[in-house]
């Protein structure tokens, strides 16, 4: 037979198994053939190897830039495998000497035999980010296993075979396999013939029971026929169009910013066995939401690297998934491992908003603050939010002429300007606010014994991560500890910061919004304003909301809010309809950290893609998009029950609010939400 050379997979393992009859002994090339890679050039997995050593090398002093590290790296790897050509017909290297040589020569007398494995393991944490097994092939070769068929793999690549095992170990579908044979461990390859017959001697291979299957025509075909054996020889049209897209983006995104994301996704992919079918939230989460909250923290990782921040508090509840995102990205993105602690903070603006008025009292911004929802209506509506005991208050209230149900906001029937005169005079009364000190002193102590357990105040500098959208758990949370001389200072990172209200920064207390900040002009990013409460619902923990902190014998419990009521049945209802789309959000984390590692950039890079994506899927979606992931039950625990006086306060539609005949059948109805939109962003 030769050597014959096929154009696709099922063809393939179709003639393979009409001729697995007259063969004992079946060998498979390694790369682009049992795996594939996501990448077009297997070279690109060196760079981000270099920016690691780079890394570890200036935390022993030595600076040296990744280009010149790489640079070395090539011409250590070239004069091994020019010593090898004099020995050898092959001209191989391999990868624990010539890497060996590398890091002895940067980091000198520094020099420590670990170095060598966290290169190493790292190296291969990366090929094993891009490299896919072909699921059909693996089948057949279970299937060969199955029918007692010698199964052996051979590859020509600098990694001795001790390396590779590991890949295909990881992979699966070692056990299959009797061995693994690598050019790297005895410098003689499949390329010039002498691989094939140093197999066949050590394995005594009767070479007509032996079948060669790889993709190379030269190594994996003639050399094959060339040393008495059959072979077959994929050719495989459609994987050398998915690496020229791949290659095709690359190239785009070194002149072309916008193209820098679209390589992010192109590489974060999935291929062959990964591509099983999904729900469509969970598409939603893994290509939309993924990528964003993948860049949400690798940008928080940069300024903590660069603000000396040492821990991060990840504020529930939709904290619960950046964290996730967060331990699965990062090992991959930044493998030196100088990242800050992480630690799941249990907040919420319920818990807080009581225990922040402890020191300094009920603040005009306190009350600014609780009026936001239209809802809220008067002083019971502040008393539920402060938890405070409104017997006690009234008084304080009675001194003023206020009542627990006098309207204190225009948007509800009854008010009156005198009443919210009155109010911010009962504000100054010290007398009241002693009252308020009282009464939320207790929750304060709770929250200070919570905060210790977590180390809060063992630390200079926190990062406080929360999805948005005014900051206020933050402000609350500064607001309960900022008295403490111990008190360290927050730098605060928002998915996005609309600034409703304005934060009171300060030299100890900043906050900033990745994705979108409302300080930051930027019209694409801005339609994260069109679903808000869709981000919202779709990083949430599975766990009640925090309702507030109880002091007890032992320092303090939790007390959150209880799941049997309606709102709690609600809250679930809520998590289980989102758990496809969270679960998508986290599995793209991990390709998105390999992703990112590969092509060397940053938020900044991708910020042009993520906006297009913001705008194409916020401001014009698909009605089916929109039927998808719109949320069911929207709860803001600060809501109350009034009903605002539709007259005093229309609430804008919105075009997610639309219903999906009207996103179907009116072909301007994006068009004129958008550029109400754009008129709303340029006043504001």
């Amino acid at each position: 037979m030769g050597w014959e050379k096929i154009y696709s997979l099922e063809k393939l393992i179709s003639k393979g198994r009409s001729l697995q009859e007259r063969y004992d002994v079946f060998s498979f090339d390694l790369f682009d053939t049992l795996f594939i890679r996501r990448i077009h050039d297997p070279d690109l997995i060196k760079h981000p190897v270099a920016r690691y050593i780079a890394n570890l090398a200036r935390q022993h002093g030595i600076s040296k830039s990744w280009e010149f590290i790489q640079k070395r790296r090539d011409e250590i790897e070239q004069h091994q495998r020019m010593e090898t050509a004099q020995k050898f017909a092959d001209h191989e290297a391999c990868y624990p000497v010539f890497m060996e040589r590398l890091l002895r020569e940067l980091f000198s007398s520094a020099y420590d035999p670990n170095l060598l494995e966290k290169v190493t393991s790292y190296e291969l944490d990366m090929e094993q980010a891009m490299l896919v097994p072909r699921s059909r092939l693996i089948e057949w070769l279970e299937e060969l296993h199955g029918l007692g068929k010698r199964i052996l793999i051979i590859s020509d690549i600098y990694l001795p075979a001790a390396h590779l095992k590991r890949l295909t170990e990881r992979a699966g579908f070692q056990k299959y396999a009797e061995d693994l044979i690598s050019s790297a461990d005895t410098y003689l390859a499949k390329a010039s013939g002498e691989g094939f017959r140093l197999v066949e001697d050590k394995f005594q291979l009767d070479k007509d029971r032996w079948i060669h299957i790889g993709d190379n025509p030269i190594s994996d075909g003639l050399r094959a026929h060339e040393a008495g054996l059959n072979a077959l020889v994929i050719h495989d049209p459609g994987e050398k169009h998915r690496k020229a897209i791949m290659k095709r983006y690359i190239n785009y995104a070194k002149g072309k910013p916008f193209y820098r994301g679209r390589a992010l996704q192109q590489l974060m992919l999935p291929h062959e066995g990964e591509n099983v079918e999904r729900s469509e939230l969970y598409l939603e989460g893994y290509n939309f939401l993924g990528p964003l909250m993948g860049g949400l923290v690798q940008e928080i990782a940069e300024q903590s690297r660069e603000r000396n921040i040492t821990k991060l508090f990840f504020l529930s509840r939709e904290g619960y998934t950046f964290k996730k995102v967060w331990e699965k990205s990062t090992p991959l993105l930044f493998p030196d491992q100088e990242l800050p602690e992480t630690e799941y903070l249990y907040v919420s603006r319920m818990a807080l908003a009581g225990a922040s008025c402890a020191h300094e009292g009920l603040t005009r911004s306190d009350i600014s603050i609780a009026f936001l929802p239209p809802g809220n209506r008067d002083f019971r509506d502040v008393a539920r939010i402060f938890q405070l005991d409104i017997e006690k208050l009234l008084p304080h209230l009675d001194r003023y002429q206020l009542y627990p149900d006098t309207c204190l906001t225009p948007r509800h029937t009854g008010f009156n300007k005198q009443h919210q005169l009155q109010l911010m005079e009962l504000l100054d009364d010290q007398s009241f606010q002693e009252e308020i000190k009282v009464q939320t002193e207790p929750a304060n102590r709770a929250l200070m014994h919570y905060l210790e357990s977590v180390d809060f105040f063992s630390h200079e500098r926190v990062g406080i991560i929360d999805i948005g959208w005014l900051g206020t758990i933050q402000r609350f949370l500064y607001n309960s500890v900022k008295h403490r001389e111990d008190c360290p200072v927050f730098h605060g990172y928002l998915f996005a910061a609309t600034r409703g209200v304005e934060y009171p920064a300060d030299n100890k207390n900043d906050i900033s919004g990745v994705i979108y900040d409302r300080n930051r002009f930027d019209l694409a990013a801005s339609t994260i304003l069109y679903a808000r409460d869709v981000f919202e619902e779709a990083c949430r923990a599975p766990h009640p909301t925090l309702n507030g902190y109880d002091l007890t014998e032992d320092g303090f419990s939790l007390r959150f809010r209880t799941e049997r009521d309606e709102i709690g049945q609600a809250e679930k209802e809520q998590d289980n309809y989102f758990a496809p789309l969270q679960e998508g959000i986290i599995d793209a984390a991990e390709r998105y950290g390999a992703a990112s590692a590969l092509l060397g950039r940053s938020m900044a890079d991708y910020r042009p893609w993520f906006n297009y994506c913001l705008a194409t899927k916020l401001a014009f979606p698909t009605s089916r998009e929109v039927a998808t992931i719109r949320h069911k039950h929207h709860l803001d625990d600060f809501h109350g029950a009034h009903t605002p006086d539709g007259a005093k306060h229309k609430t804008p539609r919105q075009l997610w609010d639309a219903s999906r005949l009207n996103l179907c059948l009116n072909p301007f109805l994006r068009i004129r939400f958008f550029w109400r939109h754009i008129k709303d962003v340029v006043r504001n």
